[in-house]
């Protein structure tokens, strides 16, 4: 486990609010997510993934852990004084300078426009439709590589093996998200998994008929029947996905 750098014991009080868990219920107080259960509780960190604070540069005074992702945080501090969380990049140290333009220079941390990045450059926190914000390559150790340019799109292969085309005025930071040993991470022990909200899975075998297909018998016995989820719908094999075309149009390669 790698040690991390922290300036404070306590997230920054106006960039922080209450969690609530909801345990995978919905309003009407019924599960939709199951193995969700109590956790610890823990603030909310309220990330700028937008980078919309433009042309005016901050420097990292603070790298956290955040305990609602996989990633640390970076605390940042504008010339204005204006203080905000961002993914911390791989390589991005305290002390160090970044900005947010539409053209700026290729440098760990700096968030500009897609079409500004040249080919070959690692890239995170990349925007789907311009405006709306950093919605994909956010998970710890993660990249995307800008590979061609055409027109309107730039293609991105994205850390699935995908490649895909964004829009050219989309906002992407530079670099790879850090904490990359995350992977490695070893749980240790059912006691944790129980601390961070995640219930136990029980096999759909081990239970009784009413509330999965597969169970029932005597004895240990298998599935006995074609994989099914618990709502009876084929679990392995056949594809249940609706296809969203609008989205797969912009699909210039399969993920492997």
């Amino acid at each position: 486990m790698k040690t991390r750098i922290s300036t404070s014991q306590r997230p920054h009080k106006n960039l922080r609010k209450i969690l609530k868990k909801h345990s995978g219920r919905n309003n009407s107080g019924k599960i939709t997510v199951r193995h969700q259960g109590g956790r610890q509780k823990r603030y909310y960190r309220l990330i700028d993934f937008k980078r919309d604070k433009r042309d005016i540069e901050g420097s990292v005074i603070g790298i956290e852990h955040d305990p609602n992702r996989n990633c640390d945080i970076a605390l940042i501090e504008y010339k204005d004084k204006e203080k905000r969380y961002i993914l911390h990049p791989n390589n991005l140290n305290i002390g160090d300078k970044i900005i947010s333009s539409d053209n700026t220079e290729i440098k760990c941390g700096n968030a500009l426009k897609i079409i500004n990045i040249p080919l070959g450059i690692q890239i995170h926190n990349l925007e789907l439709y311009p405006g709306r914000g950093g919605q994909i390559i956010r998970g710890a150790g993660t990249a995307g590589i800008v590979l061609a340019k055409e027109e309107k799109y730039v293609h991105i292969k994205l850390p699935s093996g995908e490649v895909r085309k964004f829009l050219n005025n989309c906002f992407a930071t530079v670099g790879q998200v850090g904490n990359i040993k995350h992977k490695e991470e070893i749980i240790g022990k059912a006691g944790r998994k129980i601390l961070m909200g995640i219930r136990p899975t029980v096999r759909g075998t081990a239970q009784n008929p009413r509330s999965h297909p597969h169970g029932g018998g005597e004895g240990k016995v298998g599935e006995g029947m074609h994989p099914k989820t618990p709502w009876g719908k084929s679990a392995r094999g056949n594809r249940t996905r609706k296809k969203n075309k609008s989205s797969t149009k912009l699909i210039v390669k399969r993920k492997k």
